[in-house]
């Protein structure tokens, strides 16, 4: 394992991930339900995504280097522009879930919450920017733990810290930062395109 793919992995999601429409609905979840049950079930969702998105992007690096090179980035130019053209949006919210705390088991929460935030990541840009790192990298493991320990921090601080986090966040300047670390890896990803082909 990789601590500077680790590093590189949690860099590059979380930023991705704070103006998303995860953390709002696990915002939404933890003031219905309690956070421990809410936590359990995202952070098994994120889990899975990430583990899905990792063997996506391993897989692709059975191809040619140049082809995985070029495919990379692609991945990080669109979510780049997606980023930087989200920026502006009012932040997504969540499904109304559920109706009361009252009356809810410990694994139907967990269960509720698993559920809504698995079918929310797909397709997400924290699950392409995971899918090419694991492309780009050949150490799949350090990729999941970087990802994954990311979406668990986004989840946390929507957990604990609730509406306040979501309130003093400059959204905009987050997807915009994000937008350009998206860029920087493209530019990257083009230049071990280049290089591959020579």
């Amino acid at each position: 394992m990789s601590l500077a793919v680790v590093l590189t992995a949690f860099v590059l999601v979380l930023p991705v991930e704070l103006p998303d429409k995860t953390l709002f609905a696990s915002l939404v979840l933890a003031t219905r339900f309690p956070a421990l049950s809410v936590f359990v079930g995202v952070g098994a969702a994120f889990g899975l995504q990430v583990a899905i998105a990792v063997t996506a992007g391993s897989l692709l690096s059975l191809l040619p280097d140049a082809l995985v090179s070029a495919v990379v980035a692609v991945l990080f130019l669109v979510g780049a522009v997606l980023l930087w053209r989200s920026a502006d949006e009012a932040p997504e919210d969540a499904d109304d879930v559920a109706e009361d705390r009252e009356g809810r088991s410990f694994l139907r929460v967990v269960a509720i919450s698993f559920g809504v935030l698995f079918a929310a990541e797909w397709g997400d840009l924290s699950q392409l920017a995971t899918a090419g790192l694991a492309a780009r990298y050949d150490d799949p493991f350090s990729v999941f733990a970087g990802a994954w320990a990311a979406l668990l921090v986004v989840s946390g601080l929507a957990v604990l810290l609730g509406r306040k986090l979501a309130d003093r966040l400059p959204l905009a300047f987050i997807r915009r930062a994000a937008a350009l670390l998206f860029l920087v890896f493209a530019v990257f990803a083009v230049v071990e395109t280049v290089r591959a082909l020579t």
